[in-house]
């Protein structure tokens, strides 16, 4: 026997697999003669190591040699099916079935494929033949069942997966299949029921266990969720579920203990991709601490996550906002297309990751196909809402009273608690003010308590279902609701698929159309509305003069304008911004170098915490660099909330585009600093361009990107306008449709009464 099948043979007989490659490997390389259980050995080897692209280029010369083994056919087929190449995996498998038509692995790894590639239909032929043939095996009874849920089809895949256990207590992942069901279709205490049963047949199995917690999250019981698994967690100390399942479940509400479980998965299941995206989303979360350091190590294990080659939706979601937060460019197009990756998203309920498109639009093309991603995950959402309507009440009896909701998690000391405040100062009497929040926070904060104060119901429920929300906002028989969040984090856009008010809109929080049907307005002013009327999906409301109005607890004197110019302070002219890294993008990078190279000796200063990360400022420097701007003409001040002050260090704001900046650019201008905009045609491009017009800056914001330039170049030599902008801006703000909050509120409430109230 050759010495290289001899090593082969007696790893495989001691059970060291992996340790069976290299000689076999050795061997088809110096014969590729050799029989097909060599070729069989060597591709099953490769696939249990996960080395599947080894595993394709020999199963390809495998068949090449012998094209009718069946098993070879089969092995093959696993792979490509391993690498989500379906077609492909369909092709060589119905080969070997044509050989072989009574080969049941063949069939079923069929089978397996269909259901991979959502093909319910094709899977249930399969499964069906199978299930004939093989009555009592319980696994073809539960891929049948998994076939008609794939169909929508509830009923009849309950009853396979019923029988399935019926043949097999111990098959979990025909209950798991069962519990899933139950808990898509958020029926909670069905799907515990089902639990209970599984691990009185099946105690203590991890899979079942951590069912139960994934029920209670999906449920946003997350407060009981975590006293589950704080009571699992002594006796599963190392089971690495838990204390992902935990971290996942605090997160929103204690960030620096959910990173503490996560990091812990990590090392106890070092292979697991799940928790390593987790881990590596909840470190770019973490805002206490060295903020840098946290974005920084979520980089670095973002490049391990790279490794594995992910494809899933929700794990391409985190590693985006991760490169794109340490202007990663050149590793972005790695995870996917704009079309492809958005529309991934959309398809898998990820709305929230659509808000990182924005800046990556180009072309009018882009524009519509954002728009059609957000069409696409309205449909799922309304579809599922639609599948489980809430109860309507009568109309209420008229009582002169005009009941408007506002539906936020961010009404408290946040940009949207800043902007909607003048609203709660000035409530009109018509109107009772309703409030409904899903903050993950532990205590009120003072805002918070202000917006309760000031509204006949504030109801915050942290821990309510989507659904269960939306029918406490349809009982409290609203005229209007508006949502002021869109998808931006713990805000429940979803809500408004199931239309708990006869009127909706969206204002303030989300720079886009949300997608839904279901909201029939969005709320603009005279220049930031669209001019193409296709690029919302809503129709516009609109202000007579702002869309916005700056809220006095952060637009106040206590922020200290100090006096002069900033250039003569620092002995040199400095652009800079304070907006967030999800807006930037390579031609924005090159038109702000165009600005600094035909403004000689001036700098660039980022008022950022990413300022803090090492890959941040390499990166960016990288990018000046690339267009002749020397490093130290750019400037990192690492900080984050309390930034205000260092806009006394900046003489003239750049802003993003596409997406533009909307409360650094009020901040901007509030701390005297002018802000130059490009205007785009979409909503999202044009907020600048209304704050700048709302203020008496409309000649600072154009629609040419060579204009822009020479917006910046004049204005940076034009040291008495910034000097008179330095000492009036702010002035003029207050006595401009910004800062008239009182007028602002009286323009918005008669905005909606005309709306709820046509005619009267």
């Amino acid at each position: 026997m050759d010495e290289r099948l001899a090593a082969a043979q007696a790893a495989l007989n001691a059970g060291r697999g992996p340790d069976a490659i290299q000689p076999l490997t050795e061997l088809l390389e110096a014969d590729p003669n050799q029989s097909t259980p060599v070729y069989r050995s060597l591709m099953v080897q490769l696939f249990r190591a996960n080395r599947l692209e080894e595993g394709l280029v020999w199963g390809k010369a495998a068949i090449q040699r012998y094209p009718r083994d069946v098993e070879l056919l089969n092995i093959l087929g696993v792979v490509y099916r391993r690498l989500f190449r379906y077609p492909e995996a369909i092709a060589v498998l119905d080969q070997a079935a044509k050989l072989n038509p009574k080969n049941t692995a063949v069939q079923s790894n069929r089978g397996n494929v269909f259901l991979d590639m959502d093909d319910g239909a094709r899977a249930e032929a399969v499964f069906s033949k199978l299930v004939r043939a093989e009555p009592r095996n319980a696994e073809y009874a539960r891929q049948l069942g998994r076939a008609l849920l794939k169909q929508g089809r509830t009923e009849a895949a309950m009853s396979r997966l019923r029988a399935a256990v019926a043949l097999d207590k111990t098959l979990v992942e025909a209950w798991m299949d069962m519990i899933g069901a139950e808990n898509q279709a958020h029926r909670i205490p069905e799907a515990g029921a089902l639990i209970d049963k599984a691990l009185a047949a099946n105690p203590d199995n991890p899979k079942l266990l951590e069912a139960r917690a994934v029920v209670l999250r999906r449920a946003q019981q997350l407060r009981a969720a975590e006293a589950y698994l704080v009571d699992l967690l002594p006796r599963f100390e190392t089971a690495a579920w838990v204390h992902f399942q935990l971290g996942a479940t605090i997160a929103d509400y204690d960030r620096e203990r959910a990173n503490v479980h996560l990091r812990r998965a990590t090392e106890l299941q070092p292979e697991n991709l799940d928790y390593l995206v987790a881990l590596i989303e909840s470190l770019e979360r973490t805002r206490s601490g060295d903020e840098g350091a946290n974005i920084e190590e979520s980089y670095q294990l973002a490049l391990t996550a790279l490794t594995f080659k992910p494809t899933n939706p929700g794990h391409l979601k985190v590693l985006f906002e991760v490169l794109i937060r340490v202007c990663a460019f050149d590793l972005m197009p790695d995870l996917g297309d704009f079309a492809s990756l958005g529309r991934g998203w959309a398809k898998t309920n990820r709305h929230t990751a659509l808000l990182k498109q924005l800046a990556q639009v180009k072309t009018l093309d882009d524009r519509y196909e954002l728009l059609e991603q957000h069409r696409i995950w309205a449909r799922l959402v309304e579809a599922e809402a639609a599948r489980r309507p809430i109860h309507k009440l009568p109309p209420r009896p008229a009582d002169g009273k005009i009941r408007l909701g506002f539906m936020s998690s961010d009404l408290r000391a946040h940009p949207v608690g800043y902007f909607a405040l003048s609203l709660f100062e000035h409530i009109d009497p018509r109107f009772e003010i309703y409030c409904y929040s899903f903050y993950q926070g532990a205590a009120a904060d003072q805002m918070q308590t202000f917006f309760a104060s000031k509204s006949v119901a504030y109801r915050w429920t942290p821990d309510i279902s989507s659904r269960n929300a939306a029918q406490q906002i349809a009982d409290d028989q609203l005229d209007m609701l508006i949502e002021l969040g869109g998808s931006t984090h713990m805000n429940r856009l979803d809500v408004m698929a199931y239309r708990p008010a006869p009127r909706q809109a969206s204002w303030l929080g989300y720079p886009h159309s949300a997608g839904l049907s279901t909201i029939d307005y969005l709320i603009t002013d005279p220049y930031n509305t669209p001019p193409r009327r296709d690029l919302l999906v809503e129709e516009p409301l609109m202000m007579p003069h702002s869309w916005i109005a700056l809220g006095r607890m952060i637009f106040s004197d206590a922020q200290v304008i100090m006096p002069g110019l900033p250039e003569d302070r620092a002995g040199a002219l400095t652009f800079g911004t304070a907006n967030n890294p999800h807006k930037y993008n390579r031609e924005m990078l090159e038109v702000w170098s165009q600005v600094l190279r035909e403004t000689p000796g001036s700098r660039f200063m980022f008022i950022r915490p990413e300022g803090g990360s090492a890959t941040f400022r390499r990166n960016l420097l990288a990018e000046f660099g690339r267009h002749g701007i020397a490093p130290e003409r750019i400037v990192f001040s690492t900080i984050r909330g309390a930034h205000m002050p260092f806009y006394n260090e900046v003489d003239i704001s750049l802003d993003t585009f596409p997406l533009t900046g909307g409360t650094t650019t009020t901040e901007s201008l509030w701390m005297g600093v002018p802000v130059v905009s490009l205007i785009g045609e979409a909503f999202f491009e044009r907020l600048s361009s209304s704050i700048l017009a709302n203020c008496g800056l409309k000649d600072l914001a154009t629609e040419d990107k060579g204009e822009f330039v020479r917006l910046a170049v004049a204005l940076a030599g034009d040291r008495a306008r910034r000097l008179l902008l330095r000492e009036t801006l702010r002035e003029r703000i207050r006595s401009g449709p910004l800062g008239q909050t009182e007028q602002f509120a009286k323009d918005f409430y008669n905005l909606i009464a005309r709306t709820v109230q046509p005619g009267g």
